[in-house]
């Protein structure tokens, strides 16, 4: 047998399992684990400058492409801990990354060690598992664990703690003869898919849900096959979006209080039959429930049996990873359609496209400083569809799922559920890092940014392009929204008097200079007319000098964006004019019938 360290076990385990790329921070604690990776090779390893950049950088990675798996690594202590917020990230989301954290040696972890917290009890909550590993021997079989639990079932997170002295003992290993442990999905059955279509079949107005495990599960393309089949308008969620393109036939547009469209709002209070897919009926979807349920029939299914109830109870249930539902579905419909026993749905679906083509916002404005609504229509006109958006929480990413287009999966990513500010500049290099030759745009407000703004100095040293839209209006612009039920406007203010750059009035933070001193590029723009021109002339810096370019507009400094104060999808608040002829919404999905 051959024998090595338990670190270099690991290593070796890691690319056995199909890790290429790791994110990470070194230190004492986890150097051993460090000097494995360097000495096997064949992982590329990208230095954060903050540890939970590196968590969100393998939230990205991971996001980014099927079977993808990120990997985070740091030192013991205040690594683990910082890595937490990316751990409950990913738990929310079904995303799968592995944290590996050195801890201190086994003999001294509970006796107040420098840096030795009990990071697995801290983390426990927020993973699929937790567990700092006191017995080299054992190293093997818990990672391989690990990637067992990581992709079965509802997919999510682990956590791997190591004691250095556990790290450093030598153990008899082979990895030639290694093999990763078979993944476990449950699958429905064909009785309960024929149940749920005889269901759907039943109905008048049906419609289907199609969440972010759609993705999960790469089955998007049968999907899409089924709406077709069956000619059932789908209603993606925001973890959805992407699941068909937004200019398909049959996407009825997104339902909520916030990242909704208003054609897809009204289409839904319309509908009297839902069946959920991959979907967990988050509270931003549904707002109150006896608004969203009144009046229809729920089928929900979903590969976590436990979810199914947990919001409220659906009509009918299956427990299943949506791929092998949904090749049940497609089946199934193939069968009714060949036999002729498929209702005739296009009646209800050109309803829907109706809505789409008269119920839009409006985006053209020419007001100086900028409306948000602008930047986002001029994003429509600069980035095309194999752009791979990333944003995660305020305003800014509100209204850019009220505007922006998103055509394949995979191509919004969004942190959903957790939603932290200062999670976008990170997840943005780990998606540019997954996918190298894509067109990455992430969608900022000034405060998301200022978050976790020393990762641009991650894509400058490793040569990591991509374009990063930051609507700056020097404002908590979300809180102060929903500070107006309250009647205030308290401390959600970033102004102030920046006395190295008067130029700026009251906006504060000078971003230009920030990111150029990071080794960015960076462009302000202050004009709408110049837009169009500064991102062009972003997407030719970060290919000219393989780094990321920002593009900073300064905004108007209050807009309210479209959303519900009552938590009720049929009481969205329209703060803003709506488009009531063609050239208000010149980049919509259809054009507007005024």
């Amino acid at each position: 047998m051959a024998r090595m360290t338990a670190a270099r076990a690991a290593v070796e385990i890691l690319k056995r399992e199909g890790v290429t790329d790791a994110f990470g921070v070194p230190g004492a604690a986890i150097n051993p684990f460090y000097a494995a990776l360097k000495a096997s090779g064949g992982i590329a390893h990208t230095l954060a400058r903050h540890v939970e950049g590196a968590s969100h950088m393998a939230e990205g990675y991971t996001r980014t492409h099927p079977g993808n798996i990120g990997v985070c690594i740091g030192t013991s202590g205040p690594a683990g801990t910082d890595m937490i917020t990316g751990l409950y990230s990913a738990t929310g989301d079904s995303i799968p990354i592995l944290c590996i954290t050195g801890q201190a040696p086994t003999a001294v972890i509970h006796k107040e060690d420098f840096q030795a917290v009990d990071i697995a009890s801290i983390a426990k909550p927020v993973t699929k598992m937790a567990v700092t590993v006191l017995e080299a021997a054992q190293v093997p079989g818990v990672f391989q664990q690990a990637f067992h639990l990581m992709r079965s079932g509802r997919p999510g997170p682990v956590l791997i703690d190591l004691p250095i002295d556990v790290q450093l003992t030598e153990i008899e290993f082979d990895p030639e003869t290694y093999e990763p442990l078979p993944v476990y999905k449950p699958a429905a059955s064909r009785a309960q898919i024929e149940k749920a279509i005889g269901m759907l079949n039943a109905a008048e107005r049906p419609l289907i849900v199609a969440g972010g495990g759609v993705i999960n599960a790469d089955a998007a393309d049968l999907l899409v096959e089924f709406a077709e089949l069956t000619g059932t308008p789908v209603v993606p969620t925001l973890m959805g979006w992407g699941v068909l393109p937004d200019d398909h036939d049959l996407n009825a547009g997104m339902v909520g209080l916030q990242t909704s469209h208003r054609y897809g709002n009204a289409t839904f209070l319309e509908s009297d039959f839902v069946l959920g897919i991959g979907n967990r009926w988050a509270n931003r979807h549904t707002g109150k429930l006896d608004v969203y349920t009144a009046g229809r029939t729920f089928v929900h299914v979903d590969v976590e049996p436990t979810q199914i109830g947990k919001i409220f109870a659906p009509d009918y249930g299956i427990a299943s990873d949506a791929k092998a539902a949904l090749e049940l579905f497609v089946e199934v419909a193939r069968e009714l359609k060949a036999a002729g026993e498929l209702p005739d749905r296009s009646a209800w679906a050109a309803s829907a496209q109706e809505r789409k083509a008269t119920l839009l916002r409006r985006t053209h404005f020419d007001n100086v400083p900028i409306k948000p609504q602008r930047v986002y229509e001029e994003m429509n006109k600069a980035f095309g569809p194999e752009t791979r958006y990333v944003s995660t929480i305020g305003l800014s990413q509100i209204a850019g799922a009220q505007m922006l287009h998103v055509f394949k999966p995979r191509h919004w990513i969004n942190c959903g559920q957790a939603g932290p500010l200062g999670w976008t500049i990170p997840a943005a290099l780990g998606v540019a890092k997954a996918d190298p030759d894509a067109q990455v745009v992430a969608l900022s407000g000034d405060y998301d940014f200022q978050f976790m703004l020393e990762e641009l100095a991650v894509g400058a040293q490793h040569k990591i392009p991509y374009v990063h839209v930051l609507v700056n209006n020097s404002y908590l612009g979300l809180i102060r929204q929903a500070q107006r039920a309250f009647d205030i406007d308290f401390q959600v203010k970033l102004e102030f008097e920046n006395i190295n750059s008067p130029e700026l009035g009251v906006y504060g933070v000078d971003h230009v200079k920030v990111a150029e001193g990071l080794g960015c590029k960076a462009i302000r723009v202050t004009d709408p007319s110049e837009l169009a021109a500064a991102f062009e002339q972003a997407k030719k810096l970060a290919a000219e000098f393989q780094v990321p370019v920002v593009v900073e507009a300064i905004l108007e400094r209050v807009t309210n964006i479209s959303m519900s104060g009552t938590n009720d999808i049929s009481n969205v608040v329209e703060f803003e004019e709506i488009a009531t002829e063609p050239g208000h919404a010149p980049t919509s999905i259809k054009t507007l019938k005024a």
